[in-house]
């Protein structure tokens, strides 16, 4: 895995290539939350597979236009199968569970077997990918961990879970990270763009023993439902991968996984502004935890020459 240059701590080219991906990751992580009001409202006319396969093409569609505009052509061959991999399992599989999983059991059910997505990344990534698990890592998972269950437990009170749909949350859960963990070799031979825009292509023909379904359900759903299913391809899906591809390809897959943490305290902070949907202390307790943890996992220890004094620093080395 080679280098890039945002791992260059001394280069300024690096400092602002840092920052590049940190803006990039809160792109991804503002529209996959905002993704959850447009699931909720196309969910009502349209079934699992057929909401994937329509967002999946939708995607696809704008993501080939950018490609085509950009000139970037086909990714090497080396980057082919985490490509065909994260396809199969993250634009393909992952999508389909979790609409389908989102209709068996309540909400805030799905985002505490959901949330098990960034601690598998973690592990996934630290067997197959040789990345490290820094303490800090670790610390920051367990505290959003416990800010999802909390938020989940929240929104738990009136819904209904079954077995089916608990496992279909998991199944969406290991389909994502391992999808994650594929894809992270292979931007290291492709762009961002290429990577993401195939990968949704291999996705959509995954789909496709769905498109019977997406033809009927088009021609009865309201023009609102059609449109969310059209926004979630065209932003959490087009916009937000590649903006994760992009992240990605600049930092760990662990530490992007714990980056998506943040998800749950902007949907109850969305909720609240857009739909009016006052969160419990429970709730904004969860809500916090979240973004703490994210906080926590994203930091990194400073280095000795800014943690202590010259005068001090022979002394200080002795005990560690």
């Amino acid at each position: 895995m080679t280098d890039s240059p945002a791992t260059s701590p001394a280069s300024p080219t690096s400092h602002a290539g840092s920052r590049l991906a940190i803006a990039a990751a809160g792109v991804t992580v503002v529209l996959w939350a905002s993704a959850f009001v447009s699931i909720r409202s196309a969910g009502e006319a349209y079934s699992p597979g057929a909401l994937a396969l329509g967002r999946l093409l939708s995607g696809a569609l704008v993501l080939g236009v950018v490609l085509l505009v950009r000139r970037e052509g086909l990714p090497p061959r080396a980057a082919w199968p985490g490509i065909a991999v994260s396809g199969v399992l993250w634009f393909g599989a992952y999508m389909v569970a979790l609409n389908w999983g989102e209709q068996e059991v309540d909400a805030g059910t799905a985002a505490m077997v959901v949330n098990i997505g960034p601690i598998l990344i973690a592990l996934l990534g630290a067997r197959f990918l040789g990345e490290k698990l820094p303490p800090r890592l670790v610390a920051g998972m367990a505290v959003s961990f416990a800010g999802a269950v909390a938020v989940g437990l929240s929104m738990s009170g009136e819904g209904h879970a079954s077995v089916l749909g608990v496992l279909l949350c998991l199944v969406a859960a290991i389909a994502y990270a391992g999808g994650v963990v594929a894809q992270k070799p292979a931007l290291a031979h492709g762009s961002a763009l290429q990577v993401t825009t195939f990968g949704c292509l291999v996705g959509a023909v995954a789909c496709l023993p769905f498109a019977g379904q997406l033809v009927d359900e088009a021609a009865r759903a309201p023009l609102p439902a059609t449109l969310n299913m059209v926004y979630l391809g065209v932003f959490p899906t087009a916009l937000a991968f590649t903006t994760w591809a992009y992240a990605l390809a600049r930092t760990t897959a662990g530490r992007m996984g714990a980056t998506t943490y943040a998800v749950p305290a902007l949907v109850v902070l969305m909720a609240w502004v857009f739909l009016g949907e006052l969160p419990g202390l429970l709730t904004l307790a969860g809500g916090a935890l979240c973004l703490a943890g994210v906080a926590v996992s994203r930091s990194r220890p400073k280095p000795p020459s800014e943690q202590e004094a010259p005068a001090e620093s022979v002394d200080s080395t002795e005990g560690r």
